[in-house]
């Protein structure tokens, strides 16, 4: 099947400056809530919140549909022309998802009270994020190949005689 528009990616394929244009985005929203979070640790959980939103759309949805790729794919690619290199979708699904599942952490730290535990959480999310905006070095992605060996392959029924 054809590809309909030139300048997009395949299906299962994405251009890799998406997933780092939302990283440098993550990296900013993450800073800004430990910042946030040694003034009022409320509104940090709040904004911990709207992350973690982003990441759990990000893990379903898949980079193109998550809130940054939107903003990516409409206001940034047009400008920035077609991608020099492609990268899959499946390990970055899952890399939302390690960072959807630290954000929750976060969040349930701040608002249960246990805030070194949230900003530490939130940390994580932050270094995992950052490693990729600067470097292009997706963490969750790193550890997909090693998760999906544990996947349970579909089983045929055996036919009984």
């Amino acid at each position: 099947m054809s590809n309909p528009n030139p300048t997009s990616p395949p299906a299962g394929q994405v251009d890799v400056r998406g997933p780092r244009f939302a990283a440098w985005i993550t990296t900013a929203v993450l800073a800004l809530v430990l910042i946030v979070s040694a003034i009022l640790v409320p509104a940090a959980a709040v904004l911990l919140a709207v992350q973690a939103v982003v990441f759990a759309l990000g893990a379903a949805n898949g980079p193109r549909r998550s809130p940054y790729g939107l903003i990516y794919g409409k206001v940034v690619a047009p400008r920035v022309g077609p991608p020099a290199e492609l990268e899959p979708v499946a390990p970055l699904r899952f890399a939302q998802l390690v960072g959807l599942i630290f954000a929750v952490l976060g969040v349930l730290g701040f608002v249960l009270g246990a805030t070194v535990a949230g900003t530490i959480f939130t940390g994580f999310a932050l270094f995992a994020a950052f490693l990729n905006a600067a470097f292009g070095i997706c963490l969750g992605c790193k550890i997909y190949p090693l998760v999906s060996r544990f996947k349970t392959a579909p089983t045929t029924p055996t036919p009984t005689a």
